[in-house]
């Protein structure tokens, strides 16, 4: 099997490297040479444009985009254009669906297919396999099926569902979700469970990490409100501890809990993070979806916002509340308290 790949980032290029491993050809593009001198040590050939990837592609092709998804349109409208019909473009990246519904039209006028395939692995996919939610005609589906499963993380990554029948590709890591935009569609709606999941653990390790607020002295003024029994909260507990007996037996044991008990692990105190979170897209598209097919996610929603005011997007909010409170009942703004720890 043989495949261009468009994009030698950290998730293209471990991509790569887990087909060449397997066997597969591979021909990568790439704008930035960071990390290609490896992949070409792996047995990757490396061109300098998208021409020369196409021209070193046997027919019928198929060239898969691992770029942001802000550089997709770009990179589809150079690529198209030498494509011939028949060939298979995939777009791996987190694009919108709505932009897969039209792509796959602009596409298919071509003859040529187009799949959207949303990937969850992230950097340790190399090792553990990606997670691959597959969009678009069935046909181009089951001619990359090579080179889909060698991506996924096969039967072994997880034990087998309790009565669940008549097993498919999702039992192996990978699943064809229905027409143009579906694969992308899963995948907008994985990353806003992603938002909510990591927002829980965040949130309850933070309660953890104040379980000694008793321990320190609290003004005795009207601008703070007073803690009725300071002698409940006298804890000062290790949150690297805590994360690690988790992960036993908890019912609330995960990857991303794994994640969590390693990063405290490394820095119980997280430092050089400023707790500035950023947020790609993905779960802005699963609430405003949300909001149109009238499906209640308040917890998504929270997640997502949470994000924004971590930016300091919620500042002039703060600042006019402290404004309103001075305005109607001259409460002066008291400086801030040193972070607790």
């Amino acid at each position: 099997m043989q495949l261009g790949m468009v994009g030698l980032g950290r998730m293209g290029g471990n991509m790569v490297r887990r087909l060449l491993r397997a066997g597969c050809a591979c021909v990568g593009f790439s704008r930035s040479r960071r990390g290609v001198e490896v992949l070409e040590r792996d047995g990757m050939i490396t061109v300098a444009s998208l021409a020369d990837l196409v021209a070193r592609l046997a027919p019928p092709r198929a060239v898969w985009l691992m770029v942001p998804a802000a550089a997709v349109e770009d990179t589809l409208g150079q690529l198209l254009p030498l494509l011939a019909p028949g060939d298979v473009v995939v777009d791996g990246g987190n694009s919108h669906y709505h932009d897969d519904i039209r792509r796959a039209r602009q596409a298919g006028a071509r003859g040529v297919y187009y799949l959207d395939v949303g990937v969850s692995g992230g950097v340790w996919g190399l090792e553990r396999g990606y997670c691959l939610m597959i969009g678009g005609e069935a046909e181009p589906v089951r001619r990359l099926d090579p080179i889909f499963a060698e991506l996924a993380p096969g039967a072994d990554a997880a034990p087998p569902t309790p009565g669940r029948r008549g097993g498919s590709t999702a039992d192996l890591g990978y699943l064809h979700c229905g027409p143009a935009g579906a694969g992308h569609f899963v995948k907008m709606v994985h990353n806003g469970i992603e938002y909510g999941l990591m927002a829980a653990y965040a949130e309850g390790f933070n309660l953890l990490h104040h379980a000694g607020a008793g321990r320190a002295a609290r003004a005795a003024d009207a601008e703070t409100a007073p803690l009725r029994h300071p002698e409940h909260y006298q804890y000062a507990l290790d949150l690297a501890e805590v994360a690690e007996v988790w992960r036993r037996g908890s019912v609330i044991a995960s990857w991303l809990l794994d994640l969590t008990a390693a990063a405290l692990a490394r820095s119980p105190e997280l430092e050089g993070l400023a707790g500035r979170v950023s947020d790609s897209g993905e779960g802005r598209w699963t609430v405003a979806t949300a909001v149109d097919a009238s499906v209640p996610a308040p917890v998504l929603a929270t997640a997502l916002f949470a994000r924004f005011a971590s930016r300091g997007e919620d500042d002039f909010a703060n600042r006019l509340l402290s404004a309103l409170r001075r305005e109607f009942g001259g409460h002066e703004e008291r400086e801030a308290d040193a972070p607790r720890s």
